[in-house]
């Protein structure tokens, strides 16, 4: 099993065990879980964004030369 997979069943599997507590384990359970989802996000953007996450050229494909973008 993937690690992703993994993190996946992990972030779920804290944000069921902590729903209906009142000592802030709810908050961050999500705030972990909207952190990866920002992860995968800002992976996702990298891949089809013609840029880069700063606007600036876009990542190098390995063994692609940086005159032939």
């Amino acid at each position: 099993m993937s690690t992703d997979t993994e993190k996946h069943r992990d972030l779920l599997a804290a944000l069921r065990n902590a729903q209906g507590k009142g000592d802030g384990t709810f908050e961050a359970a999500v705030t972990a879980a909207f952190e990866h989802v920002f992860e995968h996000l800002g992976r996702l953007n990298d891949h089809v964004s013609p840029t880069g996450p700063d606007g600036g050229d876009r990542h190098l494909k390995p063994g692609e030369s940086p005159t032939l973008r």
